[in-house]
């Protein structure tokens, strides 16, 4: 698959936030095939639930647009401070559809820029986050999910559940739903109001994803709403909704630098790992990937030999579950993990490129196939993903695949890699829960006082660890690694930062 041009194109990144999977991860997959990316001023980022600076962003676009050839943005951070802020914040409708306008004065202006945008469907929490959501969130959570459930099913089925709508309504006190809703509303009209400039011409493509969603709730009425007017405007060419949300900045980049279909072959770890259930998604894995195939610009191959890219996606036996390990539905016999590896382990030899997506539990790889890979040529692989929900780990791993042949920068790719590896395995499967074991009763929501201690206790844990996987895997390639301090990209243990730098040797 050639570049877009003899000329290594110019992104524009308009990220979710600063945390390294959404800001630094697609830079590293961009900076690897030799284009160049620029993003905003530190400042004018979202930085946990502090909204970035809307103003410096459209002052930042309108200054950087004659320059580029991409633009990938965030509709949240552009139109409401961030994806988390956009939960929180009070902007009314119509200041955010002002700042959308932004993207038509773009276009407008430089009619040959192409327009990538993205927005995420209002979640319905699992957790009772007070940080993520609106305050009253971790009071009210568990009362504002049952109101979800009991709408979308009265919604869907009519006055047969108009008795439990009701019930759920008493529950909440008015002033807090109507805030949540109104939320909601605000944010789906944006997605609406985007459908319009998809439809228009002013987007190239437009994703709407549903972060950590499920099979009913506000979410997927939301979700039908978008999908029906998406059916009026004949939008679906250029359109995407789906399960997702941190990792569609790196899919938009692999459907922007690689525009050519791909064509992948998926293969599970277990024969029916099409069918598992998904934690944070709406719909089973085979149903996900396929998503997310599309997303990217890929298709479904119908045998190995004629796929550019295999995607090797370890699923759960029927189910997803949190603790690892769980013999009930994740490690059962409806999959067979050492027949999985001999395949990949053949893949690899045969020369084809391979990416691995590991969706058996979320946040982070299972410890069992970590261990029973140590064998492979790791430094080999394409792609690694396993952090956070399914969807964002496919996105990841889906984005790797596709534009690994267009890397130019053999050091950057193995950064990006190497990082997925140390994060999503040796921190998220391992080191994370030995740092929480050393603190005092963490809070998951926020660290407080003991955020330097977790630090503290994280550097010593896992550098030596980094360092070991490091000398086995890939010190044998030409390149040279730099290790910086470990830290915690937010006041709590969910996301690691880990600053290493990749070198060509005697660079």
């Amino acid at each position: 698959m050639p570049p877009l041009s003899d000329t290594p194109p110019t992104v524009l990144l308009i990220p979710p936030d600063t945390r390294p999977q959404t800001l630094e991860l697609p830079l590293q997959l961009a900076t690897m095939t030799g284009a160049t990316v620029r993003v905003p001023p530190t400042r004018a980022l979202p930085d946990f639930f502090t909204p970035g600076k809307t103003d410096v962003l459209r002052d930042w676009l309108l200054g950087e647009a004659g320059q580029a050839n991409i633009l990938i943005v965030c509709l949240e951070t552009l139109c409401l401070g961030g994806m988390i802020p956009a939960r929180r914040v009070s902007d009314p409708l119509e200041t955010a559809l002002e700042r959308l306008a932004l993207l038509e004065t773009v276009k407008h202006q430089h009619p040959d820029l192409q327009i990538y945008a993205f927005g995420v469907i209002v979640r319905v929490a699992h957790d009772n986050d007070p940080h993520e959501e609106k305050p009253y969130y971790g009071q009210w959570g568990r009362e504002l999910r049952a109101y979800s459930a009991a709408f979308d099913r009265h919604a869907r089925h009519g006055a047969a559940e108009a008795g439990a709508l009701e019930t759920a309504r008493a529950a909440l006190p008015e002033g807090i739903l109507a805030d949540w809703l109104e939320t909601r509303e605000r944010n789906r009209a944006l997605h609406l109001a985007a459908l319009d400039l998809l439809s228009a011409g002013v987007l190239d493509h437009l994703c709407l994803t549903l972060d950590d969603t499920t099979p009913d709730g506000l979410a997927a009425f939301d979700r039908r709403m978008l999908e029906a007017r998406a059916d009026e405007l004949d939008a679906w060419p250029r359109l995407d909704i789906y399960p997702g949300a941190d990792e569609v900045p790196c899919t938009l980049l692999a459907r922007a630098l690689a525009p050519q279909t791909v064509r992948v072959w998926v293969r599970y770890s277990g024969l029916g790992g099409a069918g598992a259930e998904m934690i944070y998604e709406d719909r089973p894995a085979g149903e996900l990937v396929r998503a997310h195939l599309r997303a990217a610009g890929c298709v479904l191959a119908d045998t190995p030999d004629e796929a550019d890219l295999t995607l090797a996606v370890n699923t759960p036996g029927t189910r997803q579950a949190h603790r690892q390990p769980d013999f009930a539905t994740v490690d059962t016999p409806q999959r067979h993990l050492p027949a999985f590896v001999d395949a990949l382990r053949a893949d690899l030899k045969a020369g084809r490129t391979v990416s691995l997506a590991d969706v058996a539990y979320p946040n982070g790889a299972e410890r069992r196939l970590w261990t029973l890979i140590q064998g492979l040529p790791l430094a080999e692989l394409a792609g690694f993903s396993a952090w956070n929900t399914a969807g964002n780990t496919l996105g990841t791993a889906i984005a790797f695949g596709k534009l690994a042949p267009l890397v130019t920068d053999r050091a950057v790719h193995a950064e990006a890699l190497f990082v997925r590896m140390v994060d999503d395995a040796l921190y998220q499967a391992f080191a994370r829960s030995e740092v929480r074991d050393r603190l005092d009763n963490p809070s998951p929501f926020d660290l407080g006082e003991q955020r330097a201690a977790a630090e503290a206790h994280l550097r010593e844990i896992i550098t030596p660890r980094i360092e070991a996987l490091w000398k086995r895997y890939f010190s044998g390639c030409g390149l040279e690694l730099e290790v910086g301090a470990a830290h915690l990209a937010w006041p709590r243990l969910f996301t690691g930062v880990f600053p290493v730098r990749i070198r060509a040797s005697g660079i």
